[in-house]
Protein backbone atom coordinates (compact mmCIF):
# COMPACT_ATOMS: atom_id res chain seq x y z
CA UNK A 1 0.00 0.00 0.00
CA UNK A 2 1.13 3.57 -0.60
CA UNK A 3 2.48 5.52 2.35
CA UNK A 4 2.45 9.28 2.87
CA UNK A 5 5.92 10.16 4.08
CA UNK A 6 5.73 13.89 4.55
CA UNK A 7 3.73 16.96 3.86
CA UNK A 8 5.91 19.83 2.84
CA UNK A 9 5.30 23.13 4.53
CA UNK A 10 3.13 25.78 2.95
CA UNK A 11 6.21 27.87 2.27
CA UNK A 12 8.37 26.83 -0.69
CA UNK A 13 11.51 27.83 1.25
CA UNK A 14 10.97 24.79 3.51
CA UNK A 15 12.17 22.41 0.75
CA UNK A 16 15.16 20.39 1.91
CA UNK A 17 18.43 20.49 0.02
CA UNK A 18 18.09 16.76 -0.65
CA UNK A 19 14.67 17.20 -2.30
CA UNK A 20 15.98 20.19 -4.25
CA UNK A 21 18.85 18.08 -5.60
CA UNK A 22 16.48 15.27 -6.57
CA UNK A 23 14.15 17.68 -8.38
CA UNK A 24 17.12 19.23 -10.13
CA UNK A 25 17.67 15.76 -11.69
CA UNK A 26 14.17 15.83 -13.26
CA UNK A 27 14.70 16.37 -16.98
CA UNK A 28 12.03 19.03 -17.55
CA UNK A 29 13.32 21.10 -14.61
CA UNK A 30 16.96 21.16 -15.76
CA UNK A 31 16.76 24.80 -16.93
CA UNK A 32 14.52 26.06 -14.10
CA UNK A 33 16.22 28.27 -11.44
CA UNK A 34 16.46 26.89 -7.91
CA UNK A 35 14.19 29.63 -6.60
CA UNK A 36 11.34 28.45 -8.80
CA UNK A 37 11.99 24.77 -8.17
CA UNK A 38 11.28 25.58 -4.54
CA UNK A 39 7.72 26.38 -5.69
CA UNK A 40 7.31 22.60 -5.77
CA UNK A 41 7.95 22.23 -2.05
CA UNK A 42 4.25 22.27 -1.19
CA UNK A 43 3.60 18.63 -2.07
CA UNK A 44 2.93 15.23 -0.57
CA UNK A 45 5.67 12.66 -0.86
CA UNK A 46 4.32 9.15 -1.40
CA UNK A 47 5.98 5.76 -1.30
CA UNK A 48 4.42 3.05 -3.42
CA UNK A 49 5.09 -0.66 -3.47
CA UNK A 50 4.95 -2.83 -6.58
CA UNK A 51 1.37 -3.13 -7.85
CA UNK A 52 0.03 0.07 -6.22
CA UNK A 53 -2.17 2.22 -8.48
CA UNK A 54 -1.55 5.94 -8.60
CA UNK A 55 -4.53 6.57 -10.90
CA UNK A 56 -7.22 4.40 -12.44
CA UNK A 57 -8.79 4.69 -15.86
CA UNK A 58 -12.11 6.54 -15.73
CA UNK A 59 -11.47 8.32 -12.41
CA UNK A 60 -11.82 12.09 -12.19
CA UNK A 61 -8.41 13.76 -12.54
CA UNK A 62 -7.17 15.19 -9.25
CA UNK A 63 -3.35 15.22 -9.17
CA UNK A 64 -0.09 16.05 -10.91
CA UNK A 65 2.95 13.89 -10.10
CA UNK A 66 6.74 13.83 -10.29
CA UNK A 67 8.34 10.38 -10.07
CA UNK A 68 11.46 10.73 -7.90
CA UNK A 69 12.55 7.06 -7.94
CA UNK A 70 11.30 3.69 -9.13
CA UNK A 71 9.20 3.02 -12.21
CA UNK A 72 5.54 3.29 -13.24
CA UNK A 73 3.65 1.81 -16.15
CA UNK A 74 0.81 3.27 -18.17
CA UNK A 75 -1.95 0.74 -18.78
CA UNK A 76 -5.08 0.98 -20.90
CA UNK A 77 -8.20 -1.16 -20.81
CA UNK A 78 -9.91 -1.68 -24.19
CA UNK A 79 -12.61 -4.24 -24.98
CA UNK A 80 -12.00 -5.86 -21.61
CA UNK A 81 -8.31 -6.39 -22.35
CA UNK A 82 -5.57 -4.50 -20.50
CA UNK A 83 -2.23 -3.74 -22.10
CA UNK A 84 0.83 -1.69 -21.22
CA UNK A 85 1.27 1.46 -23.32
CA UNK A 86 4.49 2.86 -21.81
CA UNK A 87 6.94 2.68 -18.91
CA UNK A 88 7.72 5.85 -16.93
CA UNK A 89 11.26 6.04 -15.53
CA UNK A 90 12.39 8.07 -12.52
CA UNK A 91 12.49 11.79 -13.26
CA UNK A 92 9.20 11.81 -15.19
CA UNK A 93 6.54 14.47 -14.58
CA UNK A 94 3.00 13.47 -15.59
CA UNK A 95 -0.71 13.99 -14.97
CA UNK A 96 -1.01 17.56 -16.28
CA UNK A 97 -3.08 16.74 -19.38
CA UNK A 98 -6.28 15.59 -17.59
CA UNK A 99 -6.04 18.57 -15.21
CA UNK A 100 -5.62 21.07 -18.05
CA UNK A 101 -8.36 19.49 -20.17
CA UNK A 102 -10.67 18.74 -17.22
CA UNK A 103 -11.19 15.15 -18.37
CA UNK A 104 -11.11 11.81 -16.51
CA UNK A 105 -8.04 9.61 -16.72
CA UNK A 106 -7.98 7.65 -19.97
CA UNK A 107 -5.29 5.32 -18.60
CA UNK A 108 -4.23 3.72 -15.34
CA UNK A 109 -0.86 4.38 -13.66
CA UNK A 110 0.64 1.52 -11.64
CA UNK A 111 3.98 1.02 -9.85
CA UNK A 112 6.13 -1.79 -11.23
CA UNK A 113 8.64 -1.53 -8.35
CA UNK A 114 8.97 0.40 -5.09
CA UNK A 115 8.67 4.07 -6.05
CA UNK A 116 8.76 7.56 -4.55
CA UNK A 117 6.35 10.15 -5.95
CA UNK A 118 5.66 13.84 -5.33
CA UNK A 119 1.91 14.46 -5.57
CA UNK A 120 0.31 17.89 -6.12
CA UNK A 121 -3.44 18.22 -5.78
CA UNK A 122 -5.44 20.27 -8.24
CA UNK A 123 -5.23 23.51 -6.22
CA UNK A 124 -1.48 23.14 -5.75
CA UNK A 125 -1.04 22.45 -9.46
CA UNK A 126 -2.87 25.64 -10.46
CA UNK A 127 -0.91 27.65 -7.89
CA UNK A 128 2.31 26.42 -9.53
CA UNK A 129 1.01 27.22 -13.02
CA UNK A 130 0.10 30.76 -11.86
CA UNK A 131 3.05 31.71 -9.64
CA UNK A 132 6.01 29.86 -11.21
CA UNK A 133 6.39 30.86 -14.90
CA UNK A 134 9.51 28.79 -15.62
CA UNK A 135 7.98 25.67 -14.07
CA UNK A 136 4.80 26.37 -16.04
CA UNK A 137 6.83 26.64 -19.24
CA UNK A 138 8.57 23.35 -18.45
CA UNK A 139 5.28 21.53 -17.77
CA UNK A 140 3.59 22.85 -20.91
CA UNK A 141 6.66 22.12 -23.03
CA UNK A 142 6.74 18.57 -21.72
CA UNK A 143 3.04 18.17 -22.44
CA UNK A 144 3.49 19.44 -26.01
CA UNK A 145 6.38 17.02 -26.55
CA UNK A 146 4.34 14.08 -25.25
CA UNK A 147 1.33 15.08 -27.34
CA UNK A 148 3.53 15.26 -30.43
CA UNK A 149 4.88 11.78 -29.71
CA UNK A 150 1.35 10.51 -29.15
CA UNK A 151 0.17 12.03 -32.42
CA UNK A 152 3.12 10.50 -34.28
CA UNK A 153 2.33 7.14 -32.73
CA UNK A 154 -1.32 7.42 -33.78
CA UNK A 155 -0.31 8.39 -37.33
CA UNK A 156 2.09 5.44 -37.43
CA UNK A 157 -0.65 3.18 -36.10
CA UNK A 158 -2.98 4.46 -38.82
CA UNK A 159 -0.31 3.82 -41.42
CA UNK A 160 0.28 0.28 -40.14
CA UNK A 161 -3.47 -0.39 -40.17
CA UNK A 162 -3.63 0.86 -43.76
CA UNK A 163 -0.66 -1.29 -44.70
CA UNK A 164 -2.35 -4.27 -43.07
CA UNK A 165 -5.50 -3.71 -45.13
CA UNK A 166 -3.41 -3.20 -48.27
CA UNK A 167 -1.41 -6.35 -47.52
CA UNK A 168 -4.62 -8.36 -47.21
CA UNK A 169 -5.79 -7.00 -50.54
CA UNK A 170 -2.39 -7.66 -52.08
CA UNK A 171 -2.48 -11.29 -50.96
CA UNK A 172 -5.86 -11.59 -52.63
CA UNK A 173 -4.46 -9.98 -55.79
CA UNK A 174 -1.45 -12.32 -55.83
CA UNK A 175 -3.59 -15.38 -55.13
CA UNK A 176 -5.73 -14.93 -58.25
CA UNK A 177 -2.95 -15.03 -60.89
CA UNK A 178 -1.05 -17.59 -58.81
CA UNK A 179 -4.02 -19.93 -58.71
CA UNK A 180 -4.68 -19.36 -62.43
CA UNK A 181 -1.08 -20.27 -63.28
CA UNK A 182 -1.26 -23.43 -61.17
CA UNK A 183 -4.50 -24.53 -62.84
CA UNK A 184 -3.13 -23.77 -66.30
CA UNK A 185 0.09 -25.69 -65.58
CA UNK A 186 -1.91 -28.74 -64.41
CA UNK A 187 -4.08 -28.65 -67.55
CA UNK A 188 -1.01 -28.19 -69.73
CA UNK A 189 0.52 -31.32 -68.21
CA UNK A 190 -2.65 -33.28 -69.06
CA UNK A 191 -2.61 -31.93 -72.61
CA UNK A 192 1.02 -32.93 -73.12
CA UNK A 193 0.29 -36.46 -71.91
CA UNK A 194 -2.72 -36.65 -74.23
CA UNK A 195 -0.67 -35.41 -77.19
CA UNK A 196 2.07 -37.95 -76.37
CA UNK A 197 -0.43 -40.83 -76.46
CA UNK A 198 -2.01 -39.59 -79.70
CA UNK A 199 1.40 -39.06 -81.33
CA UNK A 200 2.41 -42.61 -80.37
CA UNK A 201 -0.83 -43.87 -81.89
CA UNK A 202 -0.26 -41.92 -85.13
CA UNK A 203 3.32 -43.21 -85.37
CA UNK A 204 1.96 -46.75 -85.65
CA UNK A 205 -0.61 -45.77 -88.30
CA UNK A 206 1.94 -45.18 -91.13
CA UNK A 207 0.41 -41.84 -92.23
CA UNK A 208 0.74 -41.01 -95.93
CA UNK A 209 2.01 -37.68 -97.26
CA UNK A 210 -1.50 -36.23 -97.72
CA UNK A 211 -2.43 -36.99 -94.13
CA UNK A 212 0.83 -35.52 -92.84
CA UNK A 213 0.32 -32.39 -94.96
CA UNK A 214 -3.26 -31.97 -93.68
CA UNK A 215 -2.09 -32.22 -90.06
CA UNK A 216 0.78 -29.83 -90.75
CA UNK A 217 -1.56 -27.21 -92.22
CA UNK A 218 -3.95 -27.45 -89.29
CA UNK A 219 -1.00 -27.16 -86.90
CA UNK A 220 0.27 -24.06 -88.73
CA UNK A 221 -3.21 -22.54 -88.54
CA UNK A 222 -3.34 -23.20 -84.81
CA UNK A 223 0.12 -21.79 -84.07
CA UNK A 224 -0.28 -18.57 -86.06
CA UNK A 225 -2.96 -17.35 -83.65
CA UNK A 226 -1.09 -15.92 -80.65
CA UNK A 227 -4.31 -14.99 -78.84
CA UNK A 228 -7.94 -16.17 -79.03
CA UNK A 229 -10.18 -14.28 -81.44
CA UNK A 230 -12.24 -11.44 -79.98
CA UNK A 231 -15.91 -12.30 -80.45
CA UNK A 232 -19.01 -11.20 -78.67
CA UNK A 233 -20.92 -13.79 -76.68
CA UNK A 234 -23.59 -14.42 -79.33
CA UNK A 235 -21.08 -14.87 -82.16
CA UNK A 236 -18.98 -17.24 -80.09
CA UNK A 237 -21.98 -19.30 -79.01
CA UNK A 238 -23.26 -19.64 -82.59
CA UNK A 239 -19.83 -20.64 -83.92
CA UNK A 240 -19.30 -23.25 -81.19
CA UNK A 241 -22.75 -24.72 -81.72
CA UNK A 242 -22.24 -24.99 -85.49
CA UNK A 243 -18.82 -26.66 -85.17
CA UNK A 244 -19.92 -29.02 -82.38
CA UNK A 245 -22.98 -30.12 -84.41
CA UNK A 246 -20.78 -30.78 -87.46
CA UNK A 247 -18.32 -32.87 -85.40
CA UNK A 248 -21.14 -34.87 -83.79
CA UNK A 249 -22.43 -35.72 -87.27
CA UNK A 250 -18.90 -36.90 -88.06
CA UNK A 251 -19.05 -39.25 -85.02
CA UNK A 252 -16.54 -37.27 -82.95
CA UNK A 253 -16.86 -37.92 -79.22
CA UNK A 254 -16.72 -34.98 -76.81
CA UNK A 255 -17.51 -32.62 -79.68
CA UNK A 256 -18.88 -29.97 -77.32
CA UNK A 257 -15.63 -30.06 -75.30
CA UNK A 258 -13.44 -29.70 -78.38
CA UNK A 259 -15.43 -26.95 -80.11
CA UNK A 260 -14.59 -23.92 -77.84
CA UNK A 261 -10.80 -24.22 -78.26
CA UNK A 262 -11.04 -24.72 -82.03
CA UNK A 263 -13.48 -21.82 -82.50
CA UNK A 264 -11.16 -19.59 -80.43
CA UNK A 265 -8.52 -19.78 -83.22
CA UNK A 266 -11.05 -19.38 -86.02
CA UNK A 267 -11.26 -22.99 -87.25
CA UNK A 268 -14.50 -23.79 -89.06
CA UNK A 269 -16.08 -27.01 -90.33
CA UNK A 270 -14.89 -26.25 -93.87
CA UNK A 271 -11.26 -26.21 -92.70
CA UNK A 272 -11.71 -29.61 -91.07
CA UNK A 273 -13.01 -31.27 -94.23
CA UNK A 274 -9.47 -32.18 -95.29
CA UNK A 275 -8.92 -34.03 -92.03
CA UNK A 276 -12.26 -35.80 -92.36
CA UNK A 277 -11.38 -36.89 -95.90
CA UNK A 278 -7.79 -37.90 -95.09
CA UNK A 279 -8.41 -39.68 -91.77
CA UNK A 280 -11.03 -42.38 -92.16
CA UNK A 281 -12.63 -44.18 -89.28
CA UNK A 282 -11.35 -43.68 -85.71
CA UNK A 283 -8.32 -41.66 -86.78
CA UNK A 284 -10.43 -38.55 -87.51
CA UNK A 285 -11.54 -38.01 -83.84
CA UNK A 286 -7.93 -38.66 -82.77
CA UNK A 287 -6.70 -36.00 -85.22
CA UNK A 288 -9.17 -33.47 -83.81
CA UNK A 289 -8.24 -34.37 -80.24
CA UNK A 290 -4.56 -33.86 -81.05
CA UNK A 291 -5.35 -30.51 -82.69
CA UNK A 292 -7.49 -29.37 -79.75
CA UNK A 293 -4.75 -30.37 -77.30
CA UNK A 294 -2.24 -28.28 -79.26
CA UNK A 295 -4.57 -25.25 -79.41
CA UNK A 296 -5.53 -25.58 -75.74
CA UNK A 297 -1.85 -25.87 -74.75
CA UNK A 298 -0.99 -22.64 -76.55
CA UNK A 299 -3.85 -20.90 -74.78
CA UNK A 300 -2.69 -22.27 -71.42
CA UNK A 301 0.84 -21.00 -72.08
CA UNK A 302 -0.66 -17.55 -72.69
CA UNK A 303 -2.60 -17.83 -69.42
CA UNK A 304 0.58 -18.69 -67.52
CA UNK A 305 2.44 -15.80 -69.16
CA UNK A 306 -0.35 -13.37 -68.30
CA UNK A 307 -0.53 -14.67 -64.71
CA UNK A 308 3.20 -14.33 -64.16
CA UNK A 309 3.09 -10.89 -65.80
CA UNK A 310 0.32 -9.92 -63.40
CA UNK A 311 2.40 -11.06 -60.41
CA UNK A 312 5.38 -9.08 -61.77
CA UNK A 313 3.18 -6.00 -62.14
CA UNK A 314 2.00 -6.36 -58.55
CA UNK A 315 5.55 -6.77 -57.24
CA UNK A 316 6.66 -3.73 -59.23
CA UNK A 317 3.70 -1.73 -57.90
CA UNK A 318 4.48 -2.68 -54.31
CA UNK A 319 8.15 -1.74 -54.74
CA UNK A 320 7.14 1.60 -56.23
CA UNK A 321 4.61 2.11 -53.43
CA UNK A 322 6.95 1.12 -50.61
CA UNK A 323 10.29 2.56 -51.69
CA UNK A 324 9.59 5.85 -53.44
CA UNK A 325 11.18 8.74 -51.66
CA UNK A 326 13.42 7.61 -48.81
CA UNK A 327 14.74 11.14 -48.42
CA UNK A 328 17.18 11.26 -51.33
CA UNK A 329 16.84 13.55 -54.33
CA UNK A 330 15.12 11.69 -57.12
CA UNK A 331 12.74 11.97 -60.04
CA UNK A 332 9.30 10.48 -59.38
CA UNK A 333 6.89 9.60 -62.18
CA UNK A 334 3.54 10.82 -60.81
CA UNK A 335 1.53 8.73 -63.28
CA UNK A 336 3.52 5.63 -62.31
CA UNK A 337 3.00 6.40 -58.63
CA UNK A 338 -0.76 6.67 -59.21
CA UNK A 339 -0.76 3.44 -61.21
CA UNK A 340 1.06 1.58 -58.42
CA UNK A 341 -1.54 2.76 -55.89
CA UNK A 342 -4.39 1.73 -58.20
CA UNK A 343 -2.90 -1.76 -58.49
CA UNK A 344 -2.69 -2.02 -54.70
CA UNK A 345 -6.32 -0.86 -54.30
CA UNK A 346 -7.69 -2.85 -57.27
CA UNK A 347 -9.60 -5.29 -55.04
CA UNK A 348 -11.58 -2.43 -53.50
CA UNK A 349 -12.58 -1.12 -56.92
CA UNK A 350 -13.80 -4.58 -57.93
CA UNK A 351 -15.73 -5.14 -54.69
CA UNK A 352 -17.88 -2.05 -55.34
CA UNK A 353 -17.83 -2.46 -59.16
CA UNK A 354 -16.48 1.07 -59.47
CA UNK A 355 -15.98 2.55 -62.94
CA UNK A 356 -12.53 4.15 -63.05
CA UNK A 357 -11.91 6.91 -65.58
CA UNK A 358 -8.23 7.82 -66.12
CA UNK A 359 -7.02 10.87 -67.99
CA UNK A 360 -3.27 10.82 -67.33
CA UNK A 361 -1.25 13.38 -69.25
CA UNK A 362 1.20 11.90 -71.71
CA UNK A 363 4.83 13.00 -71.32
CA UNK A 364 4.15 14.39 -67.84
CA UNK A 365 7.56 15.54 -66.56
CA UNK A 366 8.94 13.83 -63.44
CA UNK A 367 8.57 15.36 -60.01
CA UNK A 368 11.97 16.32 -58.57
CA UNK A 369 11.81 15.82 -54.81
CA UNK A 370 13.64 14.69 -51.70
CA UNK A 371 10.76 13.57 -49.49
CA UNK A 372 8.69 10.40 -49.49
CA UNK A 373 5.03 9.58 -48.94
CA UNK A 374 3.60 10.56 -52.33
CA UNK A 375 1.68 7.29 -52.51
CA UNK A 376 0.07 8.04 -49.13
CA UNK A 377 -1.60 11.05 -50.73
CA UNK A 378 -3.15 8.91 -53.47
CA UNK A 379 -4.04 6.08 -51.07
CA UNK A 380 -5.96 8.35 -48.69
CA UNK A 381 -7.74 10.32 -51.44
CA UNK A 382 -8.69 7.18 -53.37
CA UNK A 383 -9.74 5.34 -50.20
CA UNK A 384 -12.06 8.23 -49.30
CA UNK A 385 -13.48 8.27 -52.82
CA UNK A 386 -14.07 4.50 -52.77
CA UNK A 387 -15.89 4.80 -49.42
CA UNK A 388 -17.98 7.71 -50.73
CA UNK A 389 -19.26 6.32 -54.03
CA UNK A 390 -22.25 3.98 -54.24
CA UNK A 391 -22.07 0.48 -55.70
CA UNK A 392 -21.16 0.86 -59.38
CA UNK A 393 -20.12 4.50 -58.85
CA UNK A 394 -17.54 6.51 -60.81
CA UNK A 395 -14.08 7.76 -59.82
CA UNK A 396 -12.06 10.03 -62.12
CA UNK A 397 -8.31 10.66 -62.08
CA UNK A 398 -6.76 13.47 -64.10
CA UNK A 399 -3.15 14.66 -64.29
CA UNK A 400 -1.75 17.70 -66.11
CA UNK A 401 0.97 20.36 -65.93
CA UNK A 402 0.47 24.06 -65.23
CA UNK A 403 2.79 27.02 -65.56
CA UNK A 404 2.60 30.27 -63.64
CA UNK A 405 4.18 33.27 -65.41
CA UNK A 406 7.28 34.91 -64.02
CA UNK A 407 7.73 38.57 -63.14
CA UNK A 408 10.96 40.21 -64.30
CA UNK A 409 10.44 43.24 -62.05
CA UNK A 410 10.10 41.01 -59.00
CA UNK A 411 12.91 38.72 -60.23
CA UNK A 412 10.46 35.83 -60.14
CA UNK A 413 10.94 33.02 -62.61
CA UNK A 414 8.07 31.07 -64.21
CA UNK A 415 7.14 28.01 -62.16
CA UNK A 416 5.85 24.66 -63.32
CA UNK A 417 3.36 22.62 -61.30
CA UNK A 418 2.14 19.03 -61.61
CA UNK A 419 -1.57 18.81 -60.89
CA UNK A 420 -3.53 15.73 -59.87
CA UNK A 421 -7.32 15.65 -59.50
CA UNK A 422 -9.28 12.77 -57.94
CA UNK A 423 -13.05 13.09 -58.17
CA UNK A 424 -16.03 10.91 -57.29
CA UNK A 425 -19.80 10.94 -57.74
CA UNK A 426 -20.62 10.28 -54.09
CA UNK A 427 -23.03 12.31 -51.95
CA UNK A 428 -20.46 15.06 -51.28
CA UNK A 429 -19.04 16.53 -48.08
CA UNK A 430 -21.66 18.26 -45.89
CA UNK A 431 -21.29 22.03 -46.03
CA UNK A 432 -20.94 22.33 -42.26
CA UNK A 433 -18.08 19.79 -42.27
CA UNK A 434 -16.04 21.31 -45.09
CA UNK A 435 -14.08 23.86 -42.97
CA UNK A 436 -12.82 21.06 -40.69
CA UNK A 437 -12.03 18.12 -42.97
CA UNK A 438 -8.25 18.64 -42.72
CA UNK A 439 -8.36 18.84 -38.90
CA UNK A 440 -6.71 15.89 -37.13
CA UNK A 441 -9.19 13.27 -35.83
CA UNK A 442 -12.16 14.93 -37.53
CA UNK A 443 -14.13 12.52 -39.70
CA UNK A 444 -17.53 12.40 -41.37
CA UNK A 445 -17.43 8.59 -41.52
CA UNK A 446 -19.26 6.27 -39.15
CA UNK A 447 -17.70 5.31 -35.82
CA UNK A 448 -15.05 2.64 -36.37
CA UNK A 449 -14.74 3.37 -40.09
CA UNK A 450 -12.52 6.43 -40.15
CA UNK A 451 -9.98 7.96 -37.78
CA UNK A 452 -9.99 11.48 -39.20
CA UNK A 453 -6.27 11.34 -39.95
CA UNK A 454 -6.27 10.65 -43.71
CA UNK A 455 -6.82 14.15 -45.07
CA UNK A 456 -4.56 15.65 -42.41
CA UNK A 457 -1.80 13.33 -43.66
CA UNK A 458 -2.57 14.36 -47.25
CA UNK A 459 -2.23 18.04 -46.37
CA UNK A 460 0.97 17.53 -44.35
CA UNK A 461 2.76 15.52 -47.07
CA UNK A 462 1.61 17.91 -49.81
CA UNK A 463 3.01 20.83 -47.85
CA UNK A 464 6.28 18.94 -47.38
CA UNK A 465 6.50 18.86 -51.17
CA UNK A 466 5.91 22.62 -51.23
CA UNK A 467 2.47 22.15 -52.76
CA UNK A 468 -1.15 22.61 -51.76
CA UNK A 469 -4.33 20.55 -51.71
CA UNK A 470 -7.77 22.04 -52.37
CA UNK A 471 -11.24 20.61 -52.87
CA UNK A 472 -14.70 21.42 -54.12
CA UNK A 473 -17.72 19.37 -53.17
CA UNK A 474 -21.39 19.18 -53.94
CA UNK A 475 -23.81 16.24 -54.12
CA UNK A 476 -22.70 13.98 -56.97
CA UNK A 477 -19.30 15.60 -57.48
CA UNK A 478 -16.42 15.90 -55.03
CA UNK A 479 -12.96 16.70 -56.38
CA UNK A 480 -9.65 17.01 -54.56
CA UNK A 481 -6.78 18.73 -56.36
CA UNK A 482 -3.14 18.34 -55.41
CA UNK A 483 -0.75 20.91 -56.88
CA UNK A 484 2.98 20.15 -56.58
CA UNK A 485 5.92 22.25 -57.80
CA UNK A 486 7.83 20.28 -60.41
CA UNK A 487 11.17 21.44 -59.01
CA UNK A 488 11.99 22.68 -55.53
CA UNK A 489 14.18 25.79 -55.72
Amino acid sequence: MSEQVQTAGSKPQSMSDDLLARLRAVAILAAVPDQEIRCLGDARQLRLVEGDFLARQGEVAHSFWILLSGEMRIRSLQDGQGFTMAQLPAGTAFGEVPLLSNTPYTISVQATQPSEVLEFDEQQFWNIMTACPNVRKAILGNMAYRFQKFQSAVVQQEKMASLGALAAGLMHELNNPGAAAVRAAAQLRQNLLRMHKLTAKFSKANLNEEQKQCMFQLQEHALEKERPLRMNSLEQSDAEEALATWMENANVEDAWKLAPALVAIGITADELECARAEFPGPYFPDALNWLEALVSSMQLVSTIEESIGRVSDLVKAVKTYAYEGKGQKQAVDVNESLYATLVILAHKFRQKEIVLEKDLAANLPPLQCECSGLNQIWTNLLDNAIDAVPQGGHIRIHTWEEETPGDARAARKPRHYLCIAIADDGPGIPLESQPRIFDPFYTTKAVGVGTGLGLGIVQRITEQYGGQVTFASEPGNTEFRVRLPRDRD
